[in-house]
């Protein structure tokens, strides 16, 4: 397979922007992800990739939950925030207003939908493993557009 039509084919798969959030213990871990798609209407199943090298990855295998924050089509700096390591101060974290989901995940106040999950199943391959969370709980602030990757600039996949 040539290298570079493999990934500018890849790139053509469309993707939304989102924070996950996890909560083990003490511990609260969060990252902008984009490889996320709902798998199952019953039960409301979600997939979600995440690095395996990540501190987001070992929060959500310890703990066993994650929260899913949907970006509104204006939140690309809010996204940008969470490309770095955690750092929690208070109700912040990176920065950001977040309250408690009841899962334990932060959910941010300024995002439009979140969603929580327990985990159902972890497949680890490659640089990224596959969750599968099943939805046990979801909240809407605001309506608003979803933020798709192409829109960003930004490419994460190929």
């Amino acid at each position: 397979m040539e290298p570079e039509a493999k990934k500018k084919v890849l790139r053509m798969i469309n993707y939304g922007m989102y924070i996950l959030s996890s909560r083990a213990e003490s511990h609260l871990a969060a990252a902008t992800v984009n490889w996320l798609s709902q798998a199952s209407f019953t039960p409301p199943l979600v997939m979600v990739g995440l690095k395996v090298e990540s501190d987001t990855f070992a929060t959500v295998k310890k703990s066993r939950h994650f929260a899913v924050n949907i970006l509104g089509r204006n939140q690309k700096a809010l996204a940008q925030d969470f490309f770095k390591p955690s750092s929690v101060e208070g109700t912040r974290i990176n920065g950001h207003e977040y309250g408690n989901g009841k899962t334990g995940g932060a959910l941010l106040k300024e995002t439009p939908a979140s969603f929580e999950c327990k985990v159902t199943d972890i497949v680890e391959r490659g640089d990224h493993a596959v969750v599968l969370g099943e939805v046990v709980e979801v909240t809407i602030n605001r309506e608003d557009t979803p933020l798709f990757m192409r829109e960003t600039g930004w490419f994460y996949g190929g």
